[in-house]
C-alpha cells in the first residue's frame, strides 16, 4: 500500500500534494514519517513550478492589463506622471521626488487654488479634467503684484474623420463650449487654446482636402470666440488652420488674438515647420511672415511661439527680447516623438528668458483613412500634458495625458523681473558675437571656427 501511495506522490499536484500532507499529519497515518518526507520532498520541487507557473501567469495578467491601460492613452491607468507617482510613493519619498520634478516657486512647493462650484460642475457633467494653480513672487516695495489668471485647453476631436466637415467643425465647437464656461467662471483673463482646434491634425496626412477647414482671420471660429471674449472680459488666443483671402488665398497656420473686448488685436503665423516624416506640414503652409511680435493687452505682454518654433531656442530667445512676459506654445505632438523633451524645452525657454511659457497639446487618437475610405492612411495618439512653466524654473503637474482638460494658473508677473535681475541673463549674454557669428554663417563662404591639433593625421 505504501509503495502505491508514494508512486502517486510522484504525479501528484502541488494542491494535492498539501492536501495529502495535512491528512497525514492530522489523522496520524501509519507509516506517516516516510509519507511526510516523500511529500515534503514532492512538494518543494512541485512548489517551485507551482510559483513559477503562477508569477508567469500573473506577469502575463500584468503586462496585458498594462496593455490594455496603455491602449486607453493613461499612463498605467492614471491621467498623468504626478498622480501615478503620488499614489505609489510613500507621502515622504513623493514630496521630495516632486521637488525634483517641479521645483520650488518662491521656495516652497506649488499652491493649489480653489474654483468655483460652477466650474468644477462643469469639470464632473463634461468629463474633464479641471487642475488650478498659482505662482508667486517675492513682494516688492514700490511694485504691487500684477496677478494674471491664464488657462489652457486641451481637447481631443469630437467625431470620427469619416464624418461630414461641417459636422466635425460644429461638434468640437460645442466639446469646447462647457470648458471656456468653466474658464470663464473661474475668472481666467487671458485663455489659450490647442493648435489649429477647430480641426483635426489633417495636415499630417498629405491629403489637401483638409484645406477646406481653413478660414479667414475674422472667420467662423473667432466669431464664435469673440461672444466669450466679452462675456467673460478673456483675452482669448485661437491656433487655427487660416485661409488668406488677400494674398491668393495661401494656407498659413495662425494665432488669431483677441481682445478682451472681442476685437482682434492681431495675428501671429507660425515661425517654423516641421518635416520629420508624416510632420512634413510644408505641403499645406509655408513658413509664417510676422516675425515675433509681442501683444500688449490688458493683462499683460504676451507671444505665440506656434509648436515646431519651441524646439528653436532664437526663436523663443526673440519673443523675450521683444518683451514677452506669458510665451503660449500651442501644439499637436505624439508621444513616441517628443515624450521625452515635453518635461524640458519648454522649462528651459521660462529659465533663459525669464518669462512664464505655457504649453498646450491636444489629446486623444486621430485615425485618418486613406482616400479609398477603407485601409487606415495614419493614426495619430497625442498625449495632452498640457502644464506652465515659470522663470524661477518651477511648473505646475501636467494635465491628462488622456482626456480633455482645462489648467488655470495664477502667476504674478512681477517674477519675470525679479529673475532678470537675479540671473542678470540679459547682461552676461553675448549679443554682439552671436550676431557677428551668425551674420558670418549666413554667407556661402562660412567657415567654422575650429582650432585643429596640430598632431592629428
Amino acid at each position: 500500500m505504501l509503495a502505491v501511495v508514494l508512486q502517486w506522490i510522484r504525479r501528484a499536484t502541488f494542491l494535492e500534494l498539501l492536501l495529502t500532507f495535512w491528512v497525514s499529519r492530522t489523522l496520524s497515518l501509519s507509516n506517516s514519517s516516510v509519507l511526510c518526507q516523500q511529500l515534503s520532498s514532492r512538494m518543494r520541487k512541485n512548489g517551485i513550478i507551482y510559483v513559477c507557473e503562477m508569477e508567469k501567469k500573473f506577469q502575463n495578467e500584468e503586462e496585458n492589463e498594462q496593455l490594455s491601460l496603455s491602449n486607453d492613452g493613461s499612463i498605467c491607468g492614471y491621467g498623468s506622471l504626478h498622480l501615478l507617482l503620488k499614489d505609489n510613493l510613500k507621502p515622504h519619498h513623493f514630496q521630495e521626488v516632486n521637488r525634483l520634478l517641479t521645483g520650488l516657486n518662491c521656495g516652497k512647493v506649488l499652491e493649489t487654488i480653489g474654483l468655483p462650484q460652477s466650474a468644477t460642475a462643469l469639470s464632473v457633467e463634461h468629463d474633464f479634467d479641471l487642475q488650478a494653480f498659482c505662482f508667486h513672487a517675492d513682494k516688492e516695495v514700490l511694485r504691487e503684484p500684477r496677478v494674471v489668471r491664464v488657462g489652457l485647453i486641451q481637447n481631443s476631436v469630437a467625431l470620427p474623420t469619416t464624418a461630414h466637415f461641417v459636422d466635425q467643425k460644429k461638434a468640437i465647437f460645442e466639446k469646447v463650449k462647457p470648458i471656456i464656461d468653466a474658464a470663464g467662471s473661474s475668472g481666467v483673463n487671458i485663455l489659450c487654446l490647442q493648435e489649429m482646434w477647430m480641426m483635426p491634425l489633417g495636415v499630417w496626412t498629405r491629403d489637401k482636402k483638409w484645406c477646406e477647414f481653413a478660414e479667414p482671420v475674422d472667420g467662423e471660429s473667432t466669431k464664435f470666440l469673440q461672444s466669450y471674449a466679452v462675456k467673460y472680459n478673456m483675452v482669448i488666443i485661437s491656433p487655427i488652420l487660416e485661409r488668406d483671402m488677400n494674398h491668393g488665398e495661401v494656407i498659413w497656420n495662425t494665432a488669431v488674438v483677441i481682445g478682451n473686448h472681442g476685437n482682434v488685436i492681431g495675428i501671429h503665423r507660425k515661425n517654423h515647420i516641421p518635416r520629420i516624416g508624416e510632420m512634413n506640414e510644408i505641403m499645406f503652409y509655408m513658413e509664417g511672415n510676422t516675425g515675433h511680435p509681442v501683444f500688449e493687452t490688458a493683462f499683460g505682454k504676451i507671444a505665440i511661439n506656434i509648436c515646431f518654433g519651441r524646439h528653436h531656442p532664437l526663436n523663443s530667445l526673440i519673443f523675450g527680447l521683444n518683451g514677452a512676459e506669458i510665451v503660449f506654445n500651442p501644439t499637436a505632438t505624439v508621444g513616441e516623438l517628443t515624450e521625452a523633451m515635453w518635461p524640458i524645452e519648454q522649462r528651459n525657454a521660462a529659465i533663459a528668458n525669464s518669462y512664464y511659457f505655457a504649453s498646450i497639446n491636444r489629446v486623444g487618437t486621430e485615425t485618418f483613412p486613406s482616400g479609398d475610405g477603407k485601409a487606415t492612411h495614419s493614426e495619430f495618439h497625442f498625449y495632452g500634458s498640457s502644464y506652465i512653466s515659470a522663470p524661477d524654473a518651477s511648473c505646475t503637474p501636467y494635465l491628462s495625458h488622456h482626456r480633455d482638460g482645462l489648467l488655470v494658473t495664477d502667476m504674478d508677473l512681477n517674477l519675470c523681473r525679479q529673475y532678470k535681475d537675479k540671473w542678470g541673463f540679459r547682461m552676461t549674454a553675448r549679443y554682439e558675437l552671436y550676431a557677428e557669428t551668425l551674420a558670418q554663417y549666413l554667407k556661402p563662404g562660412f567657415e567654422p571656427q575650429v582650432i585643429r591639433d596640430p598632431l592629428l593625421h
